[in-house]
């Protein structure tokens, strides 16, 4: 398994270069947001961690630049440790986020969970809800014959929804499968994330195939 780093603070980058290279990880580093961006567009990584307070180009700067160009697992890496901060790492599309200061034993924990889950949707199937397909292999999203650009979470949301077409999937189930997180009443990672996922697949197409199933959840179906 490969691993980009990409963090400013050289003690912080040579402790995580040390320990997952001891771990069995092939691990490459980068000192800012510029050439890790460069790195992580020209070679392949299983996972990216990725600090967020960096000069020059900050790790949001970074995650928006990567998203939709790779599918890649990112955990964010951070000293700011607020919801609305976790908040805008999860909606621009990390698998985690993980706060300064963290044990190693802990961001290895969250990179086996991270490896896991994206392993999970690069199964070989093509999924359809309607007028609605997505190549899971391929990571293509397409309805009725226009293809749609997603970001990385919010396609592992649609795959969520298109496995379970008609099921009603709760936030707290969404939350756990796409974020790997308990859902919290004053989170709503989840309510952002379907509307943003709506705003390209159903209002564009003038016929909707997320319904939201009021104090409960969401569910995916083509309403005839």
């Amino acid at each position: 398994m490969n691993i980009l780093v990409i963090e400013d603070e050289p003690k912080a980058r040579e402790y995580m270069r040390t320990g997952l290279t001891e771990s069995g990880y092939v691990v490459d580093v980068a000192s800012g947001g510029v050439d890790g961006l460069h790195m992580a567009l020209e070679s392949h990584y299983d996972l990216i961690l990725l600090d967020v307070m960096m000069p020059g180009m900050d790790g949001w700067s970074v995650m928006e630049m990567m998203d939709r160009r790779i599918d890649t697992p990112v955990i964010f890496l951070t000293a700011k440790g607020t919801l609305e901060d976790k908040l805008k790492g999860l909606e621009l599309g990390a698998d985690d986020y993980l706060v300064k200061p963290f044990s190693f034993a802990e961001l290895l924990a969250r990179i086996r969970i991270a490896l896991r889950r994206g392993g999970q949707v690069k199964q070989d199937e093509v999924l359809a809800v309607g007028d609605l397909q997505m190549d899971v292999a391929k990571r293509r999203v397409v309805r009725n014959g226009t293809r749609v650009d997603l970001t990385n979470k919010e396609f592992n949301l649609l795959h969520l929804f298109m496995l379970s077409p008609g099921q009603v999937l709760t936030r707290s189930l969404i939350a756990s499968r796409v974020w790997d997180m308990n859902f919290d009443s004053d989170t709503n990672v989840v309510d952002v994330a379907v509307r943003r996922l709506r705003q390209k697949i159903d209002e564009p197409f003038g016929k909707p195939l997320i319904h939201t199933v009021h104090g409960v959840g969401y569910r995916c179906e083509d309403e005839a």
